[in-house]
């Protein structure tokens, strides 16, 4: 193992002793962590330059980047140069898996990484409804789960393949970028497929996950129309669709995935989705009291209700349905954050900061 390979498993081990979510690299200051919610330093790690940060960097990309026999480090920063970061994950010396980032800032690069769970945790454990479990039993249609980058919007998906993957008979087929958890087989078989090391791009994985005999494919994002398209058609002939996409609500959601499509196709394209869609959970990580970070949560259950006002194209009625629907389960931002601040669990200015109606919040709360 080369210098800089043992030096980052003694910044893993360091992030796994001090129950670190996160770690970031950077020219110019010691490696920092972030416990709790909150970054910090440690007295007895120094100041990084930019040689130690770019080491770290080219050690990570040689995990990630599919390189030809002879490739090496030029290759990897040739590739970091005309994409300006690189994506992919990696375990630690305790089989911890962490999900990295590198890029490039101020014309130097610069690390992060963030740690996953070393077990699938069930829902209750990590905060979002329980309700969403039923979604894991569906046969057939499509279920999304959206939010900003480091929500845990992957970790919720991973507790739904893991609970497939033990409670059914079938095959189950992930296409990712980077692999963050690994799934064992169980009941099912399952198939891990990481873009650029094991498909060229995720609607070619999902085209031929189709001719792969699956009955549950989990697409990691679905960002482009091709793959919009083949996630629609997957879930409309039988199979069992997961993905994420980057939305504030379940409302944005669903007007984001229509939007990739053109103009006249839109009208098709809502119908098409009214059908399928199973349900949309949207997740955000908020700032605990007590340090640390809680999901508030909005959770739609794809009603008739919902599927006709999808498929005509009002999106407003949508979010009436949602505050409705409390008897399938379904729940508002607005109601999870009053949840959260009844609790304890999180402050009302941290709520009010994300809340869509915030006076009517104050209001629920009995607040002036």
């Amino acid at each position: 193992m080369t210098t800089t390979g043992k030096a980052l498993e003694t910044l893993l081990e360091m992030c796994e002793e001090s129950n670190a979510s996160d770690l970031h690299l950077a020219v110019g200051l010691s490696p920092r962590f972030r416990v709790k919610g909150s970054l910090v330093s440690r007295n007895d790690l120094r100041i990084f330059d930019a040689a130690d940060v770019e080491a770290v960097a080219m050690e990570l990309g040689r995990m990630s980047v599919p390189l030809a026999p002879g490739e090496g480090t030029e290759r990897i920063r040739e590739i970091l140069m005309r994409e300006k970061s690189i994506d992919g994950a990696v375990t630690s010396p305790s089989g911890i898996r962490y999900r990295f980032n590198v890029y490039r800032a101020s014309d130097a690069c610069a690390v992060a990484l963030r740690r996953l769970d070393s077990r699938f945790r069930p829902f209750a454990e990590l905060g979002v409804p329980e309700r969403i479990g039923a979604f894991s039993e569906e046969r057939d249609g499509l279920f999304i789960v959206t939010g900003p980058t480091g929500s845990g919007k992957s970790t919720t998906l991973a507790t739904m393949i893991d609970i497939i993957n033990h409670k059914r008979d079938g095959h189950i087929i992930t296409i990712e970028d980077p692999i963050e958890y690994i799934h064992k087989s169980d009941r099912c078989v399952v198939h891990q497929r990481e873009v650029g090391r094991d498909a060229k791009g995720f609607n070619e994985a999902l085209v031929e996950a189709l001719r792969q005999d699956p009955d549950v494919i989990l697409v990691g994002e679905v960002r482009e129309l091709e793959t919009m398209r083949t996630a629609l058609r997957a879930a409309e002939t039988g199979h069992l669709v997961f993905t994420t996409l980057h939305a504030g609500d379940c409302v944005g959601a669903i007007e984001r995935l229509i939007a990739v499509f053109p103009p006249d196709e839109q009208n098709s394209a809502r119908r098409q989705l009214s059908l399928v869609l199973r349900g949309v959970l949207a997740q955000h990580l908020l700032p605990q009291e007590n340090g640390g970070r809680v999901p508030a949560c909005e959770l739609l259950v794809n009603t008739m209700a919902s599927a006709n006002h999808i498929a005509t194209g009002h999106s407003a009625q949508i979010y009436s349905v949602i505050e409705t629907g409390g008897n399938n389960g379904m729940v508002t931002l607005d109601q999870s954050l009053e949840k959260l601040v009844r609790s304890g669990a999180i402050s009302l200015r941290t709520a009010l900061g994300i809340a869509r109606y915030p006076s009517q919040l104050k209001q629920s709360l009995g607040v002036a």
